[in-house]
């Protein structure tokens, strides 16, 4: 059975939850994902064993180039890559596709996204693209120096990606990931009626981060309880515990400003905090923001027939502290349903990841009830 924060009886804050407690709550927001696993035993790279995969993050379903999004991010800590950003900071603007994938194949999912995104348009070669692709480190679980996401992989999770419910746990990027010395992955959820306009927030994250002894769910120290003599831990390569990186993805239809994006990307670290993490030396902790608010944002593409003007609807700064607790609460929530998702993995030379259940964290919160 797989698990989610309330299945465990825990709600997280105040705002409801979306219809699927998903980043897709928001609308047009589409989630796909293509996950490999194979092969068991030693490690021998460029064969195996694969614990790995890719995310894609569609906006909304037209051209990213023709129709970019007002975006933001904010970095807690840079041990960690999402390429596209400075052209982000630059422009404000989302002009692709998002993706999240594992260290060593940033490179193959950008290059992917691009000639899929020229195809789309039956680009000339007259635009350029610079695709936005974040990553966590799955080594301990996966032959990550093979290289095994191609692109086959990302167009496959391009072109499933869907609305409605969500994959979370062992899938797509977040298949080899490691969260407070638990199985982690992908995670998300969703808070609405944000305002009195009925908004969305949705939240997506690739959880790869934090050490046992931090971990707290609802206010309660469980990682000193699921101490790593009643849960082993996986260990790392140099034989340290703990630390990697998240990647936090935050879509909402709130009417806001790049500056206003910024601002909301900067609340995850908070629930992050509120889990336990830390944003240690060397983790990754990127966040992004964007809304879909404004369809038909002009951006450089149009040439001469970009209109000299536009007329944009801004939500009021002083509205946004709703906004902020919605960031907070779902990403939070978010890598919960990430550690609760997650099913126990055995990947390279028998490194093993156990996972979460839902009946081991319940005995736990009542040891502190």
């Amino acid at each position: 059975m797989s698990w989610m924060a309330r299945d465990a009886g825990i709600e997280i804050g105040y705002l409801p939850p979306g219809p699927h407690n998903t980043i897709t709550d928001v609308p047009g927001v589409l989630v796909g994902h293509t996950t490999l696993i194979s092969g068991d035993g030693p490690l021998f790279v460029g064969t195996g064993p694969i614990r790995t995969g890719v995310t894609v993050i569609r906006p909304h379903r037209e051209s990213m180039l023709d129709e970019p999004l007002f975006a933001s991010y904010h970095v807690l800590n840079g041990n960690g890559e999402v390429s596209g950003l400075g052209w982000m900071r630059e422009s404000g603007l989302l002009t692709s596709p998002l993706a999240l994938t594992n260290s060593h194949s940033v490179g193959t999912v950008r290059d992917t996204l691009a000639k899929i995104e020229a195809s789309r348009r039956r680009s000339r070669g007259d635009e350029w693209m610079l695709p936005v692709v974040g990553e966590t480190w799955d080594g301990i679980l996966n032959d990550i120096n093979g290289q095994h996401v191609r692109a086959e992989h990302v167009r496959a999770a391009f072109e499933a990606a869907g609305d409605g419910s969500v994959e979370e746990g062992n899938v797509g990027g977040g298949t080899g990931m490691i969260c407070h010395e638990f199985k982690g992955g992908i995670g998300t959820s969703s808070r609405t009626d944000l305002t009195e306009n009925g908004y969305t927030l949705g939240v997506l994250l690739q959880a790869n981060h934090g050490r046992r002894e931090r971990l707290q769910i609802g206010g309660r120290p469980v990682g000193q309880v699921l101490t790593r003599e009643r849960v082993p831990s996986p260990t790392r390569p140099d034989g340290q515990r703990g630390g990697g990186s998240i990647i936090v993805v935050i879509a909402t239809d709130a009417p806001l400003l790049p500056h206003q994006c910024r601002r909301l990307a900067q609340r995850a670290g908070l629930g992050i905090a509120r889990t336990g993490g830390t944003g240690e030396h060397g983790s990754g902790d990127l966040f992004l923001a964007f809304s879909v608010a404004h369809d038909g944002v002009p951006g450089d593409y149009n040439g001469v027939d970009a209109p000299t003007t536009s007329r944009l609807t801004m939500l009021h700064n002083q509205r946004l502290d709703i906004l902020f607790d919605a960031v907070i609460e779902a990403t939070e929530e978010a890598i919960i349903n990430a550690l609760l998702s997650a099913r126990t993995m055995v990947g390279r030379d028998g490194n093993t990841a156990h996972g979460l259940s839902g009946d081991t964290l319940q005995s736990a919160l009542r040891e502190h009830e």
